[in-house]
């Protein structure tokens, strides 16, 4: 592209140039001929009152020496013979017309130019003394003729090279200016192609390839999204086989001391070990939010009872004493039921995994009419730390634990205008509220927060 507009723009400048130049050249040629001609005029002009009243040959001599141009050998004057008897023709000066341009003039009766060797002739007819016509011949040498049609050639021959050179100058300039953004646009292009997703375009150039650049910017950062929303699902996925590997460990340490039940135990924490090496290499520090696809919910009370059922058997194993509240209505909440299922699993196997055996715990539902709230209570040891337990990948909790649980939790309520809150529960250990959002309103409560009045919290261990 660069080149091409090299070469069209060369081409039109050089098109341009000629056709200004050489008309112009031309009628420089021919001002600087007139000129010549014109001065000339004006020599035999001067020298022609004089010869009107000149008689005999010294006088017409002397009339030719007082020109400027009679010593010269510019000037000749060629009188023909009077009526008087014995009188002939006389021919003062150098004669480089020929006879028959002079006889031509003489019957033309104005003014002629002949073409003699080494450049031109004036011939101008004047009437004389003796009532005849007399020719004034002035010679005008070629370089005279041309004088300045040279050096004014090579100007404009000057101007003409200075115009292509700049014009081709400015065409590449305007060639490096478009071409140089594609080529980094292409390169870009190349770059995110292997792989490199850091590859991002300058926004500038043409407004053409500006918007190509910005549109190219923009597809870069919804892959780099998309790829970081893959591994978040990664993560969170793999996140939700710790549920059965919690039933699996719980299971396990029922077994008794056998061979076999220490070989159990060992594939089951190698199992966890290795689903915990999933979620840290599939996870990103930063938080992705999902949008809830508007039509998705499910009955909230349902979804509890469900896998309620699931982790009573364990809480009996255990000896934990559980107790549910508010599920007796149905309330329809716009999360979808593998996510809200997902949840709740996180939220009860984290009871299940970091309070001792024995300990008791709650689900309560309670609704309004733009929100429902969820708390997971039980008489554990509590959080120390609520902020940091809600960062995604932080966990104060030591090994085994990856820190995403709270986070699909939080994540599943923002998706719906809500938020999560870590306080103390009744029961005296740690109190997790889910607030789920109706009208896609957020809970006035946090926004209260984020403008800089935090509730106050109760102290908790």
């Amino acid at each position: 592209m660069r080149w091409a507009l090299v070469r069209v723009s060369l081409a039109v400048t050089v098109m341009v140039v000629l056709a200004f130049a050489v008309p112009l050249g031309l009628v420089i040629k021919e001002m600087a001929k007139d000129r010549a001609f014109s001065n000339a005029e004006r020599q035999a002009a001067t020298l022609g009152p004089v010869l009107s009243i000149a008689r005999g040959r010294e006088q017409l001599e002397w009339a030719v020496r007082s020109s400027p141009i009679g010593d010269t050998g510019q000037l000749a004057v060629h009188v023909p013979a009077s009526d008087e008897p014995g009188s002939v023709p006389m021919e003062i000066g150098t004669r480089r017309a020929a006879q028959k341009d002079l006889r031509a003039t003489e019957a033309l009766g104005r003014a002629s130019i002949a073409e003699v060797s080494g450049g031109s002739a004036l011939l101008q007819p004047i009437a004389v003394s003796t009532g005849k016509i007399a020719i004034i011949e002035v010679f005008v040498p070629e370089d005279e003729v041309s004088n300045g049609v040279t050096t004014a050639w090579l100007v404009l021959a000057g101007v003409g090279v200075a115009l292509v050179v700049g014009s081709v100058a400015v065409a590449d300039r305007l060639g490096v200016r478009m071409v140089e953004p594609a080529q980094q646009l292409a390169g870009a292009a190349h770059d995110l192609g292997e792989g490199r997703l850091g590859a991002r375009v300058p926004e500038k150039g043409p407004t053409e390839l500006r918007s190509a650049a910005i549109a190219f910017n923009s597809m870069a950062d919804q892959v780099v999204q998309l790829l970081a929303n893959e591994r978040e699902l990664a993560a969170d996925l793999s996140h939700r086989l710790r549920t059965p590997l919690t039933v699996l460990r719980l299971n396990a340490a029922s077994l008794g001391e056998s061979p076999a039940a220490d070989q159990t135990r060992a594939a089951v924490a190698q199992l966890e070990r290795e689903v915990d090496t999933i979620i840290r290499t599939a996870r990103k520090a930063k938080p992705q939010t999902r949008a809830t696809t508007p039509g998705v919910g499910c009955d909230v009370s349902e979804v509890i009872r469900e896998r309620m059922d699931f982790w009573s058997a364990l809480a009996e194993d255990e000896g934990r004493t559980v107790r549910l509240a508010g599920l007796g209505r149905t309330v329809r909440i716009p999360v979808a039921r593998p996510e809200l299922a997902a949840a709740l699993d996180a939220l009860l196997g984290n009871v299940f995994r970091h309070t001792p055996e024995g300990t008791a715990f709650a689900v309560d539902v309670h609704h309004a009419d733009d929100a429902v709230i969820v708390l997971v209570s039980d008489a554990g040891p509590g959080i120390a730390d609520p902020e940091a337990a809600l960062v995604r990948g932080n966990s104060g909790a030591g090994d085994g634990s990856t820190g995403l649980g709270l986070d699909i939790v939080r994540r599943v309520a923002e998706s719906t205008g809500g938020d999560v809150r870590i306080g103390r529960s009744v029961l005296g250990g740690t109190e997790i509220r889910i607030w789920i959002g109706l009208d896609g309103r957020r809970d006035p409560r946090a926004d209260g927060e984020r403008r800089g009045h935090r509730p106050r919290r109760r102290a908790h261990r």
